[in-house]
Parts: C-alpha cells; sequence; structure tokens
C-alpha cells in the first residue's frame, strides 16, 4: 500500500519536484495544500504531512498534526525563533522529521564535515560558502546553517564566533572562527562548499545539486521512516542511520 501524503506548499518548487516522483516512490499525494486553512478538511486521511511552504505556516500545521496524529516532514527553512520553539514543543506529542536538505549527498555532507572538523586543528580555518537561486528569501541556507551547526558541534565552539561575511578592515583572522558566505543568483540549485584552509593546503568538501529531484526523494524517504517513530525531533542522519 503506497504512503498517503498531505503536501503543504504544493505549488512551490519542492512541492512540485515532490509531486512529480511520488508514484515513483511507492506515495501517493492525496491533497495539495498552500494554504493552513485548507489542511483540516484532509488531515483525518492521510498517514503523514510534507511541509515545504512558507515559516510562518510550519508551526500552526505542527499543532495540527498533534490533534491528528499525524508525523511531520519539515523541509521548510528560515524559521524565526518563536517558530522554531513551537514547532520543538510539538516533538513531545508526534514524530517530526526537520532537516534544512534532504538530500542523501547533503547529509553525507554535514557527516564528513563534522568528521573533519574534529580531525584538522584550529590552524585549519573553516569557511563554508553556499549559493542558490536568485528567488531563495532567506540566507544563509537551512543547509549551510546545518554544516555550520556541525563544525560548531565538533570544535566546542559558540555563536560569538561566527562570521556572516567580511567587510572593511577586519583584521587578521582567528584560529576560532567559521565565516559563513552567501551567494545568489540566476538558478542555481544549490551548492555548498565547506573548506579548511591550512598553512600550505586546504581541503574542501562540496556537494552540487543539479536536479531537484534529488530532495524529492529524501523527503519522501524520510516520510516512509518516520511513520514508524515515537514522537521525537529527527533529521536525515537519523533517517540514513548514520547517528
Amino acid at each position: 500500500m503506497s504512503l498517503k501524503i498531505l503536501l503543504n506548499g504544493a505549488q512551490g518548487r519542492m512541492g512540485t519536484a515532490i509531486s512529480q516522483i511520488a508514484n515513483k516512490q511507492n506515495a501517493e499525494i492525496i491533497s495539495y495544500i498552500d494554504q493552513n486553512d485548507q489542511v483540516e478538511s484532509t488531515l483525518s486521511q492521510c498517514d503523514i504531512v510534507i511541509d515545504f511552504s512558507f515559516h510562518s505556516a510550519t508551526a500552526p500545521l505542527a499543532e495540527k498534526c498533534i490533534i491528528y496524529q499525524k508525523p511531520l516532514v519539515i523541509g521548510t527553512t528560515g524559521h524565526q525563533q518563536k517558530e522554531k520553539e513551537r514547532i520543538l514543543k510539538a516533538t513531545s506529542k508526534i514524530p517530526i522529521v526537520w532537516a534544512g536538505n534532504y538530500s542523501i549527498g547533503v547529509n553525507l555532507l554535514f557527516y564528513y564535515t563534522e568528521q573533519v572538523a574534529s580531525k584538522l586543528g584550529n590552524d585549519y580555518h573553516p569557511e563554508i560558502i553556499e549559493m542558490h537561486h536568485r528567488h531563495k528569501k532567506d540566507a544563509p541556507s537551512g543547509t549551510a546553517t546545518d554544516l555550520l551547526s556541525g563544525i560548531l558541534k565538533a570544535r566546542k565552539m559558540n555563536q560569538d564566533q561566527i562570521c556572516h561575511g567580511r567587510k572593511g578592515i577586519t583584521g587578521e583572522r582567528p584560529d576560532q572562527e567559521v565565516g559563513i558566505h552567501a551567494i545568489r543568483g540566476g538558478d542555481i540549485i544549490g551548492e555548498h562548499t565547506v573548506l579548511f584552509a591550512g598553512l600550505g593546503e586546504r581541503f574542501e568538501l562540496t556537494h552540487r545539486a543539479t536536479n531537484r529531484s534529488i530532495f524529492a526523494q529524501g523527503a519522501i524517504r524520510a516520510a516512509h521512516w518516520a511513520i514508524s517513530q515515537k514522537p521525537g525531533l529527527y533529521n536525515m542522519r537519523d533517517v540514513l542511520g548514520l547517528t
């Protein structure tokens, strides 16, 4: 039996990509939604909800999923702190897979970035460069933010040691800093590079997306996985068994 999905944000780029491949991934979109006020009429009929909408829509959606006890896969980015808190509160009642990027390749990039950051010394300076199409509204991307979190965790650094771009007379770069840079233009689907610059050499990890279907495949894979999980907060590392 195919997985029955309520898709929120159905008319967006990711919503369209998920719709196009769902039937090839043992899944069926039973409801195409673009406004939260349409959700409740079909929540009872689905197995799971996938959200690729807008940051302000996710928390109300999660709270409605609690009422109907439906797992939730979140691909929307750009949430404000209060919105994040409401979503996290819902994880005590339902399973939620929440990832900034559903590409399997990108999630391997997360894993190896953290590993490399922990193995190389502080004299290998980490910089994150992300590129997206001109229509993307938030910066840095959710993927870049997750990469940043992995480096901070691996090196036991804090938020005060993040440098968002550089301008003017910045002085010498300290060892205990992570640079992060956002590029927007054209129709770039998504590119992320993590650079560790040392003396005499540099180490780079790069992922380039050439087709949005890779994210759709990962989101549906996460949905298949989530329906058998207990309430809690999960990410693609959990889905892929990398935790």
